[in-house]
């Protein structure tokens, strides 16, 4: 039996931006735009009306903005949405997220037919994606967000300033759709001097990674950077792969330094979790414990695999918490993953065991 087609109202200001966006989705097999809103409150009562699976969703609008429908939207009809923006770099698409939108693609910056190409297959692909989200979960993890956000705090980039020592583990965090909450409930819930050293590769285009390792500083103790070349590796930081590119790694003088690469023609998935983990498990002299969130595609099950065989720890996301259970369940298949947990346990299980003495328990 063939599934229903997936129905989508599409909420935007813009005329041109309307007709780009039901362009795209009307060329989509099992899609149907069965409607559209000029602002946030007509796209209210066009939700209400009309039912959608999916909503797509415009951030800057007259009368009712997308933050106010997302909060909105959220407590009286839960719905899966996408948030097409233009605000390259600017931490309010992370806002969003927070408020419940499950993912965001980014506008296209002129109106040209030429642009509509730049955003198809992403669209594409996080819609058929999403449309089914189960939107328990979303509810559920924004009632467990942490919501406190620290003093602020000037940190120095400086490598070199606290050397990696035995004691020391690496931290690598791999995730897609629906990472950005959750990357932030996890380091959020780690307190205090912390031994451990991160690296977080989250897909995700140019221009909003800056945004996210900004954000990500309001919401822990943990000092966060968007990776540069030549950016250390230390104990309380954690680097963040550049949206767009590659995060790698190499060792100088003891110490394991960032590098940033262009990725590689074709590649889908960017920054490449399985880019990261390879590239970690070749340079650190301290025992690795990798973790796979919650996203779309089989990024990071290769790198699992690297990790396992050279003595690191695996932990993966379950489906009961997963946005979108692809990412965790393609490492889970590998058989490499040590523990399978729900996002409320994972940062508990990174500091046992980023702390305890190996063989792990």
């Amino acid at each position: 039996m063939s599934l229903a087609p997936i129905r989508i109202l599409v909420v935007d200001d813009s005329a041109y931006n309307r007709r780009t966006i039901t362009r795209i989705l009307e060329e989509i097999p099992g899609v149907v735009v069965v409607g559209y809103a000029v602002n946030g409150e007509e796209g209210l009562r066009k939700a209400s009306d009309l039912r959608p699976d999916l909503i797509t969703l415009d951030l800057e609008m007259p009368r009712i903005d997308g933050f106010t429908f997302l909060r909105i939207i959220m407590q009286k009809q839960p719905t899966p949405v996408i948030v097409v923006s233009s605000r390259a770099g600017d931490e309010n698409v992370f806002k969003a997220l927070e408020l419940g939108a499950v993912e965001f693609v980014p506008k296209p910056t002129a109106r040209s037919d030429s642009q509509l190409f730049d955003i198809r297959d992403d669209l594409v692909r996080k819609v058929l994606y999403c449309a089914r989200t189960d939107m328990r979960k979303i509810v559920q993890r924004n009632a467990n967000s942490p919501r406190t956000q620290s003093r602020p705090r000037i940190f120095s980039r400086a490598a070199g300033e606290v050397q990696p020592s035995s004691r020391n583990r690496l931290v690598l965090i791999g995730a897609s759709t629906g990472g950005p909450p959750a990357i932030q409930n996890i380091l959020a819930g780690i307190k205090g001097d912390c031994p451990l050293m991160f690296a977080v590769c989250q897909h995700m285009p140019a221009g909003f990674t800056r945004a996210f390792a900004e954000r990500l500083n309001k919401f822990c103790e943990l000092e966060v950077f968007e990776a540069r070349s030549g950016d250390s590796l230390a104990p309380g930081r954690v680097l963040v792969a550049p949206g767009g590119k590659n995060l790698k790694f190499y060792r100088r003088a003891g110490e394991i330094l960032a590098q940033v690469v262009d990725p590689e023609p074709g590649q889908l998935y960017l920054p490449s979790v399985d880019v990261m983990f390879s590239s970690a498990i070749e340079v650190a002299p301290v025992p690795v414990v990798a973790v796979v969130l919650t996203g779309m595609g089989n990024d990071g099950a290769q790198g699992v695999r690297r990790v396992k065989s050279a003595g690191g720890q695996v932990i993966a996301e379950s489906e009961e918490s997963c946005v979108v259970f692809g990412m965790p369940k393609e490492a889970i298949a590998t058989g490499d993953v040590d523990r399978i947990l729900p996002l409320a346990d994972i940062g508990p299980e990174i500091l046992r065991r980023g702390q305890a003495v190996p063989p792990y328990l």
